[in-house]
This record gives C-alpha cells, sequence and structure tokens, in this order.
C-alpha cells in the first residue's frame, strides 16, 4: 500500500510540474508551421507523381509534445537553429534526414556563456563512458538527452523524486525498449529485473535511486557524471550509499537538494521530500538525542524492575 501510495505521488509531481510551467513559456513564432504538422498523427502534402493530395500516418519518431517541448531547455529556439534551413520549405527534401544534426558542443563548446556547466569536461568525462567505447562517434549526447525535451532537472529541481523520475527515464527509453536498444547494441536487451536480482527492495530502488547512482564514476566537479561504468564495475557495496557519509551527497543530493537541507535542516528534508535513502539524513544531534531517550528508558526500567524485587 505504501509502496503504491509513494508511486502516485511521485508521479502526480511529475505531471504537474510537467504540465503548469507550459502554460507560461511561449514556443518561437517561427516555428509555427513546423508545429503545425510535428505534433499531429497525420500529415497532408501534395504529391507531384499522382498530381493530387495525399494523407499520410506521421512517423511517431517525428510527432512532437508540444507543451513537453515549451518546457524543454531549447524550447525559445527556432527549429532552425538546429535543422538545415532547407527544412522551412515543405515537403522537405528527403535526403535532408541523412544530414548530420548539431551537437551540444557545436553550440556549447568554446562559448563563455556556458562556461559554468562546463560541456568540454562533460565530453570529456563522456569519451571513458562504455557507450562511447563500444559505439564511438555514433553515441551522441542525444541518444540520452532528446534535445526536444531535455531539462536541467538535477540542477533545477528541489525535490529529488522529480530528479530521480526524469533521469531514469532517459536510461529506460533504451533499456527497457528492445527497438532501440537495438540501434546500440547487437543483442537482445536483457531483463533489468533478472540482471539486478541481487539488488534487495528492486522496486523501491529503482522508484527513488537515479540509474546512474550506480553506474557512474562520480566526479565532484559535474553536477551529473557521465562516465557509463561497464556493468562489471557497477556498485554493489549497500555501505557506500547507507551510511552517515553516503555517496548520494556527493551525486543524487547536490547543489540545490544539498543547499536545501544545509538551510531548512535534515529533519524538515525528511518529512517535506518524497524520496528517503536510509543514511543519507543523518544527523548527530538527533542521533545524540535517540541514544539519550533510550538509556533514560532502559534505565526506568531497570529501577522499576529493580524496585519490584525490593518491595517483593
Amino acid at each position: 500500500m505504501r509502496s503504491s501510495l509513494l508511486s502516485l505521488v511521485i508521479l502526480f509531481q511529475f505531471c504537474f510540474v510537467q504540465t503548469l510551467p507550459a502554460q507560461e513559456k511561449q514556443i518561437a513564432p517561427e516555428n509555427d508551421q513546423c508545429i503545425k504538422c510535428h505534433t499531429h498523427q497525420t500529415i497532408t502534402f501534395e504529391n507531384t507523381l499522382t498530381k493530387r493530395e495525399d494523407k499520410r500516418l506521421m512517423n511517431p519518431l517525428y510527432i512532437l509534445d508540444k507543451n513537453h517541448f515549451a518546457q524543454g531547455v531549447h524550447g525559445r529556439f527556432k527549429c532552425t537553429d538546429c535543422h538545415p534551413a532547407e527544412y522551412s520549405h515543405y515537403p522537405h527534401k528527403a535526403e535532408l534526414k541523412l544530414e548530420p544534426l548539431s551537437t551540444c558542443l557545436d553550440c556549447h563548446g568554446g562559448d563563455a556563456r556556458y562556461a559554468s556547466f562546463q560541456f568540454e569536461k562533460i565530453d570529456e568525462e563522456f569519451q571513458k563512458s562504455v557507450h562511447f567505447q563500444k559505439s564511438g562517434e555514433s553515441f551522441t549526447c542525444s541518444k540520452c538527452h532528446d534535445q526536444h525535451y531535455y531539462q536541467a532537472k538535477s540542477r533545477n529541481s528541489t525535490e529529488v523524486g522529480d530528479i530521480v523520475l526524469f533521469s531514469n527515464q532517459m536510461c529506460m527509453s533504451c533499456h527497457s525498449n528492445n527497438n532501440k536498444f537495438q540501434l546500440i547494441s547487437d543483442s537482445l536487451k536483457p531483463a533489468l529485473a533478472q540482471i539486478h536480482e541481487w539488488l534487495p527492495n528492486q522496486e523501491l530502488h529503482f522508484k527513488n535511486i537515479r540509474c546512474i547512482e550506480c553506474h557512474t564514476q562520480v566526479v565532484d566537479s559535474l553536477s551529473v557524471s557521465h562516465n557509463i561504468m561497464p556493468k562489471e564495475k557497477a556498485l554493489k557495496n549497500c555501505v557506500e550509499c547507507h551510511s552517515k557519509n553516503s555517496m548520494l551527497e556527493a551525486s543524487l543530493y547536490k547543489y540545490k537538494n544539498l543547499q536545501g537541507r544545509s538551510q531548512k535542516g535534515k529533519l524538515h528534508t525528511i518529512i517535506a521530500n518524497k524520496a528517503y535513502v536510509i543514511g543519507a539524513y543523518q544527523n548527530n544531534l538527533l542521533n545524540s538525542v535517540s541514544i539519550i531517550l533510550f538509556l533514560v528508558v532502559l534505565t526506568g526500567i531497570l529501577i522499576h524492575l529493580i524496585a519490584r524485587i525490593v518491595k517483593k
């Protein structure tokens, strides 16, 4: 029951956060023509061979969610900022689909305005990852970060559950989808539940911890580590997280979440936040009070026992 309630709460948070800001953000007016087609299930065009108007189903991969696009970090961009200018003509030329898209570093690399985000450092770490080592240049940022929907959740959100859900959806978009998994692997997608059968309370971990907590090498200078390690090097030591010096303080609870706990207190965070990890919220004062209360209760029991023996 508790697990189901937690799922509903996190789902409500995600839907609420995803929907509300869309009413406040506006998409660039230059995108109206693109949005007009790419938010519908069908497209209509003039067939130059048959000399008549054709109506066909839109490729599902090219259908956008307008609200989610508006909330993304690129929501105010023009489509042609990333796509070739020839896309402004309709119907599009077929060969345009074969042209390589702009990468993140094409815009963000070497630009002083984005220096604080350390894109070059992220790229350096990513090139060490198992994804890049196995797939090379074909594994681009967009494999995980959809340019149309991406949001900087780990940096901007104060809700751990919101960050976890958004991050894990990136991983699951391939690792729980055989069709997409085949784009980067010649083997069949392994069953995640079977791979993680060693993990106690598997469902609870999946809901409250990002995949990258155990599958990346933490880099203190980065908000999110991008060095995805091979499965043989994945973290399997429970003490690393479930301890006073939890590694989650250096990853999941960085920046605003960590700052919020220092300002409002860890007890407030336990009550207010929807995610809880044993060991990550330990407080020396509360630990001391707990020990004192335990000793007081134990002393009371001993005094009561001795008094009864003496009286008898």
